[in-house]
C-alpha cells in the first residue's frame, strides 16, 4: 500500500472520528442559495449580510482612497452574488531563494489598487504603482465564495493528514501546508494565507475598497506616498465589528454549489468512467473528492460533506505558472485549486489564462508533471469522459 493511500485512509477515519458516526449529509445548494437547514434567524442574518455585500460604498463612508471596487458584488457576481468577475487582483511581492518571501508590505504589495477616489486625484494620483523592488508579480482572479463556511469547519488535522512534505512515498506529490502571518494553518486564498474567513473578508475589505476596521484601524497606503489628510473624509474604523459579522454570516453561509445532472443513462455512465479515470490517473492525489466539517454552534454546517476536490495544501506547480511568493509559499507553489462549482468557471487556472479545461490541465507542472503526462497519454475518448466529469462539478 503506498503512501498516499494511507494519508487518504488517515484522512477518512478522522473524517469518520468527527462525524461521530452519524449519517454525514452533503451541504450543496443551487449556486447562490443557502446552505439548507438554516434556522429562520440565521436565514435573517444571511439575508442582512447579503444586502451589506450588494452595498455601493462611498468615499464619504470611507471608501480608497486607494481602491479596486466600491462594492463586495462588484467582484464577487457571476453566476450569482459570491461567484467570480472579469477583475484580476495583482500582487507584487520580492522573492530571495530559498525560501525568505518579502510581501513588500510597506508598499501595499499584497493589493494592487488600480483606482483613486476624487479627493486623492485631485492631488495627482490616479492609482497604486508596482513597486520598484519587485521581483515577482502575480495576477489572481476572483475566487468563489461559495462553501467556505465549510471550508472553515474542516478540522485541521483532517488537512494536515493529507500533507507529506518530504515526499515520503516517492510519488512526486509533496503537498505542505500554507501559514497565515501568526503561523497558523492557512486555507484561504491562492497561496494559504489566510487562516480564518473572518481575516479573508477584512483583507478584502481593507485591500479592495480601502475601508479600515476596528481589527486594522489605519488605512493601507504605500509608505513611498505622502497623502494629505483632507483625501479621507471618514473617521476610522470606516466599518464596524457588526458590519463584518454580517458579511461573514453572508459569506460562512453560502453552500457549495450542487453537481450538475446528466438527463440520460449513458451521459451519466460517461461521468461515472470520467470520475474514475480522474482518480486512476493521480489527480486525487491533490484534487481529494471530499472532507467533512467538524462541530460547529450552527447545525446546517455541522458535519455535513463538502465536494471540495482539493487538499487546501500548497503544490509546487513548476515556473510555468510561478507567480507571487507567499508566506509560506515560494512563487511555484500554489493551494489547490478547489474545483467544486469549476463548470461555472470561464477562466480557469489562478490567473484565468485560459478557458478550456483540457489545456489547463496540459499547464500544470511540477508535483503535477507525471498526472499530466498520464492525461496526456489517456486515449482521446477518456480524456473527454474526464473532462465531461469536470463539467458536472
Amino acid at each position: 500500500m503506498s503512501f498516499s493511500t494511507v494519508r487518504a485512509l488517515s484522512a477518512l477515519v478522522v473524517l469518520s472520528v468527527s462525524a461521530c458516526d452519524r449519517p454525514i449529509e452533503h451541504a450543496s445548494a443551487p449556486i447562490g442559495e443557502p446552505v439548507p437547514g438554516l434556522t429562520a434567524a440565521e436565514l435573517v442574518r444571511f439575508r442582512a449580510g447579503a444586502a451589506l455585500f450588494n452595498r455601493v460604498f462611498t468615499p464619504e463612508e470611507g471608501l480608497g482612497p486607494l481602491f479596486n471596487e466600491n462594492q463586495c458584488s462588484s467582484c464577487h457576481t457571476d453566476p450569482a452574488a459570491g461567484g467570480t468577475g472579469e477583475q484580476i487582483l495583482v500582487r507584487a511581492t520580492r522573492f530571495e531563494p530559498p525560501d525568505r518571501c518579502d510581501a513588500l508590505s510597506a508598499m501595499s504589495g499584497e493589493n494592487i489598487r488600480t483606482r483613486a477616489t476624487p479627493l486623492l486625484q485631485a492631488h495627482g494620483i490616479q492609482r497604486q504603482m508596482l513597486p520598484a523592488s519587485a521581483s515577482h508579480t502575480a495576477r489572481f482572479t476572483v475566487s468563489f465564495l461559495f462553501g467556505l463556511g465549510l471550508v472553515e469547519l474542516i478540522p485541521e488535522q483532517t488537512i494536515l493528514a493529507l500533507a507529506d512534505p518530504d515526499d515520503v512515498d516517492g510519488d512526486g506529490i509533496s503537498g505542505r501546508p500554507g501559514r497565515d502571518p501568526s503561523g497558523r494553518l492557512g486555507r484561504f486564498g491562492r497561496k494559504a494565507d489566510h487562516a480564518t474567513l473572518r481575516d479573508f473578508i477584512e483583507t478584502a475589505l481593507r485591500f479592495e475598497m480601502g475601508l479600515t476596521t476596528p481589527a486594522h484601524p489605519a488605512e493601507v497606503m504605500p509608505v513611498t506616498d505622502s497623502f494629505p489628510a483632507d483625501v479621507d473624509p471618514a473617521g476610522d474604523p470606516e466599518v464596524s465589528d457588526s458590519a463584518i459579522a454580517a458579511l461573514y454570516d453572508f459569506v460562512r453561509f453560502l453552500a457549495p454549489p450542487q453537481r450538475r445532472t446528466r438527463e440520460t443513462a449513458e451521459e451519466r455512465a460517461i461521468v461515472a468512467e470520467g470520475e474514475a479515470i480522474f482518480g486512476a490517473i493521480g489527480c486525487t492525489s491533490c484534487h481529494v473528492p471530499e472532507m467533512v466539517t467538524g462541530s460547529s454552534d450552527v447545525a446546517a454546517l455541522d458535519g455535513k460533506r463538502i465536494e471540495l476536490f482539493s487538499d487546501l495544501l500548497l503544490h509546487d506547480l513548476g515556473p510555468g505558472l510561478a507567480n507571487a511568493c507567499g508566506i509560506a509559499a515560494t512563487p511555484t507553489e500554489l493551494r489547490t485549486a478547489p474545483l467544486m462549482g469549476v463548470s461555472y468557471r470561464r477562466a480557469l487556472l489562478h490567473d484565468g489564462r485560459t478557458t478550456d479545461l483540457t489545456e489547463a490541465i496540459l499547464l500544470h507542472g511540477g508535483e503535477a508533471e507525471a498526472v499530466r503526462e498520464r492525461f496526456r497519454d489517456l486515449h482521446p475518448v477518456d480524456q473527454d469522459k474526464l473532462i465531461q466529469f469536470l463539467r458536472t462539478l
